[in-house]
């Protein structure tokens, strides 16, 4: 067991270190999402087609699967400008657009047995362990590639806010991320809750939260009612949610002030979340380092108390 854990931490860190010496954290082509595309083009396109945009990404991918003059008449442009801003992002037209959109849409809602069937095939003659390592690394090179540092500080700085309360919940399989970020963050400041992804238990969970209160919410496909539910229900008491998701977006997304997307697949018939573990490790590091006078004092409060409680043993 030690020698497999050891192996996989020299390949990590030897593959990463290589993507540092190269200096390349561009998303691979394959991992381009039209959310991806339009952002990296948003600051060639004219206003019109600024607010094309959007109304695309706030309302994706509902707003494109409708007919061209519907989509034009809810983002309130004309369909020249429809065309212009497909073209630009390199397709023919709206109609070859449109089919990659529903691509994604097939992505958002793929099963365990068919991400396995997919990977299954035409499975290359490397050990396992170096396939999985691949799409790892790959992983965290297009989520590091395509977060924007200004959003992610903000975000660092919202829960800083010692006059703002954290609520954390996630689904069935993120339910684990909302609990390792809860369980740490009530280390470096106070007023943190982690909610049950049971939905009963909201009510409770949610009376005293106020306008301006945190909620961090997980959430990754195949995305979960009570997910959004619950992002609902804060939002319309005035929580500032920040939505952490995989590369084709939750339709939570929506009610979310701040999003934070992360790369997901992986040689297996679930998904990564090893991309997102780097999100929140980082996200705690950095509201740590904000708040360090608070959160050195609560820690060295919970020495003291795990020392009278012998939490840990000692070494002889």
């Amino acid at each position: 067991m030690f020698s497999c854990l050891t192996f996989l931490l020299q390949f990590f860190l030897g593959r990463l270190a290589e993507f540092g010496r190269k200096g390349e954290m561009c998303v691979p082509a394959a991992a381009k999402t039209i959310e991806n595309q339009i952002r990296s083009r948003f600051s060639d396109l004219t206003r019109a087609e600024r607010q094309l945009a959007t109304h695309i990404t706030r309302h994706y991918p509902v707003s494109v699967l409708a007919s061209i003059t519907a989509l034009a008449k809810a983002a309130e442009v004309s369909t020249p400008t429809v065309v212009r801003l497909v073209q630009k992002l390199g397709y023919k037209g709206y109609p070859d657009f449109q089919s990659i959109v529903r691509g994604e849409v097939e992505e958002r809602l793929i099963s365990p047995i068919a991400k396995h069937d997919r990977w299954a095939g035409g499975v290359p003659d490397t050990h396992i362990l170096n396939r999985f390592a691949d799409a790892v690394v790959g992983n965290l090179q297009a989520t590091l590639g395509q977060i924007d540092h200004a959003e992610f500080d903000a975000v660092a700085e919202l829960m800083a806010d010692r006059d703002r309360h954290i609520y954390a919940m996630g689904g069935r399989i993120t339910h684990a991320m909302a609990d390792y970020f809860a369980t740490h963050m009530k280390i470096i400041r106070r007023d943190v809750t982690l909610i049950s992804d049971l939905s009963n238990a909201w009510p409770p969970a949610l009376i005293d939260l106020v306008p301006g209160d945190v909620l961090l919410a997980f959430d990754i496909r195949r995305y979960e009612n009570n997910v959004l539910s619950l992002v609902e229900i804060a939002a319309d008491q005035g929580a500032e949610v920040v939505l952490i998701t995989d590369q084709w977006v939750s339709p939570a997304a929506e009610r979310a002030r701040y999003r934070l997307s992360a790369h997901i697949e992986a040689p297996s018939a679930w998904d990564s979340t090893v991309a997102i573990q780097v999100l929140v490790e980082t996200l705690l590091a950095a509201v740590q380092t904000l708040v360090w006078d608070e959160t050195q004092a609560r820690m060295k409060r919970l020495e003291e108390l795990y020392a009278r409680a012998r939490f840990f043993r000692r070494s002889r």
